[in-house]
This record gives C-alpha cells, sequence and structure tokens, in this order.
C-alpha cells in the first residue's frame, strides 16, 4: 500500500455478514446504508461482528448528501431501486456490482442485469463468471479471502460431520437439505446455523466461537447443489477439517480427492469416504492439515484485501505511482 493514496470512500449495503466484514478489512471506508426498521439489507454496523473504525452507517436519506467516491452494488433489489437513493451524480459515480451467486433464473442463459456498460462486474469464483452472460460491462473475478475470527485448531474428537449453513431447510434443493438428510441416515453429521433447530440441529453458534466448534468435528460435509464456494467451507478449512461434498460449481477447483478431503456427485460414495475418515483420525487430520495449506494460500486475507484494493483505486481513477 502507499500512502500518497487517498481512502476512498465506498456506498454499499450490509447483504452477507461475514463477506462484508472480510470486505472492510480493505482499508478504505465504508458506509452502509440504512434505514429506522432495519429493513433487508439496511441492517449497516449490526450483529457481533468487530466492525472496524472505517465502517460507518449512513441513513437511506442522507445519502444524497454525502460524498462518495465509488458506489457498490450487492444485490439487484438495491440497485434498482438506486435511482430512489442516490443523487443524479451520485448515479454518475464509479459502480461496481459484486455478485455473490451464480445465475439462478437458468445456469448458463441468463445476462446479468447490471450489464451495462457503466459498471464493473465482481465474481467471487471463476464458476459464477463462466456461468453468468456478459456482454458490455467488465468482468473480474475476487475469489473469497477469510480471516478466522477465532483462533483454533483441529482436534477432531468427534467422530462424526458437521454442516454450517443457515436456513437450509427453507432455500430449496439448491442448498441440498435432501442430500443432507439422506447422508445423514448412514453417518452422524450435525447441522449448525440459522433454522438448523427445526431439522434436529444444533442451533446458531457466534461468528467468534465458530472455528473453536467446528474443530472438534472429524470432517465437514458440504451438501450444496448449486451456490458460490462458501465462506464456511473455506473456514473449516483454515481451521484444519477435510472437506467431503459434491463434486460442482467451484468446488473441484478446491478440493483434490484424497489430499484435502473428497468430492463425488453420488452420496452414496460420499458416505463411503464419511465412514473411513469416522474410523481413521489419522487419514482426516492429513487431509485437514492439507485443507489448511489449500485455504492459507489460497484464500489468505491478504491476497483478498489486495485484490480489492487495486479494484476500487482502479475503477475510482486513482493510480499508483512509484
Amino acid at each position: 500500500m502507499t500512502d500518497h493514496l487517498n481512502r476512498l470512500r465506498v456506498l454499499t449495503w450490509h447483504v452477507h455478514g461475514n463477506y462484508l466484514w472480510y470486505l472492510t478489512q480493505v482499508p478504505h471506508e465504508f458506509h452502509l446504508v440504512t434505514d429506522p426498521p432495519r429493513t433487508t439489507h439496511h441492517t449497516g454496523r449490526s450483529g457481533t461482528l468487530p466492525w472496524g473504525d472505517n465502517v460507518f452507517d449512513v441513513a437511506a436519506d442522507q445519502v444524497r448528501d454525502t460524498a462518495f467516491d465509488v458506489v457498490l452494488f450487492q444485490s439487484r433489489a438495491e440497485y434498482e431501486r438506486a435511482a430512489e437513493v442516490l443523487s443524479p451524480a451520485q448515479r454518475r459515480l464509479p459502480t461496481v456490482y459484486l455478485e455473490h451467486d451464480p445465475p439462478l433464473d437458468h445456469p448458463t442463459d441468463q445476462r446479468h442485469w447490471a450489464d451495462d456498460g457503466h459498471n464493473t462486474l465482481v465474481h467471487v469464483t471463476g464458476f459464477n463468471a463462466l456461468m453468468w452472460e456478459h456482454r458490455e460491462s467488465p468482468v473480474e473475478v475476487i475469489e473469497h479471502g477469510v480471516r478466522l475470527l477465532g483462533e483454533a485448531t483441529w482436534n477432531g474428537r468427534l467422530a462424526q460431520g458437521i454442516t454450517v449453513a443457515n436456513n437450509i431447510g427453507t432455500r430449496g434443493r439448491r442448498l441440498g437439505a435432501d442430500v443432507l438428510q439422506r447422508v445423514s441416515r448412514d453417518v452422524p453429521v450435525t447441522l449448525v446455523g440459522m433454522g438448523s433447530l427445526e431439522l434436529g440441529g444444533h442451533g446458531e453458534v457466534s461468528n467468534r466461537e465458530l472455528p473453536a466448534f467446528m474443530a472438534s468435528y472429524r470432517f465437514f460435509f458440504n451438501p450444496i447443489r448449486y451456490t458460490s464456494l462458501g465462506l464456511s467451507v473455506i473456514e473449516a478449512m483454515q481451521v484444519g477439517l477435510p472437506i467431503v461434498g459434491l463434486a460442482t460449481t467451484e468446488m473441484p477447483t478446491v478440493i483434490a480427492n484424497g489430499v484435502n478431503g473428497w468430492l463425488d456427485t453420488r452420496p452414496e460414495r460420499l458416505v463411503e469416504v464419511m465412514r473411513q475418515l469416522i474410523d481413521d483420525h489419522e487419514l482426516a487430520r492429513r487431509w485437514g492439515e492439507a485443507a489448511r495449506r489449500t485455504a492459507l494460500e489460497r484464500f489468505g486475507i491478504e491476497r483478498f484485501v489486495a485484490d480489492w484494493d487495486r479494484l476500487l483505486r482502479r475503477v475510482a481513477g486513482q493510480v499508483q505511482r512509484g
């Protein structure tokens, strides 16, 4: 980082809490739009995350009177309501659209709604960028970066798996609740997250406590059919859990069978691997150590911060000298 470059003022919304916290490790100001009832995407510095002093709340009715350098959209709803919130001058600011998901209406033929030539589109995985249709806007991939909120090292003392997902029971087949239920008939897998109690799971665990909580489980199971690479997968890897999951989306570029975990499209094959890990603590340890190395090398917070700093400065027109 070069000291003579100015700190940018970025307007954005609270869409995915953990991702937003990682994003705010970038050394710029992040102003989060809020409203009095704290409706969806307007919750600001909420929850238990340790927001830094570079993160600010800005009331929706005060946005037009506040100076910004970049507008960072993260949801279609807020993008399409921009004219209600932003002034005409603010709508001419450099804009970035951060897309967290693969296309949901059609896996290959859906054009992104922000692909208008004015926005820079940022995808969180190469798979997502491949599947969305783009014609006009520049496209970048900035892979996840993770910084654990709590120190934890895998011990795997519990001979069972863990799955971390919010509201998996109400989000359809895409999130794989049926896959989790099918696998859980044969091997013990604990579900953690919002809405998990209704499915016989553990309930919520705070962000700060989650790494230590995961560390006791033998492996992490990802039942999701179609989504971005989940932050919980990377967080589990950084703790040192081996990963078992479906061989879909970005996962095959991260997990190598027999090295740091195991992927397959057939749940019955995954059950065989899970049983092997339950029976062989040493195997789980070796795969978990390799998973941790993968996560630290590919998804370290320093690389993530550098990628976002470079992109934000470029779209804002700041050029690094020297």
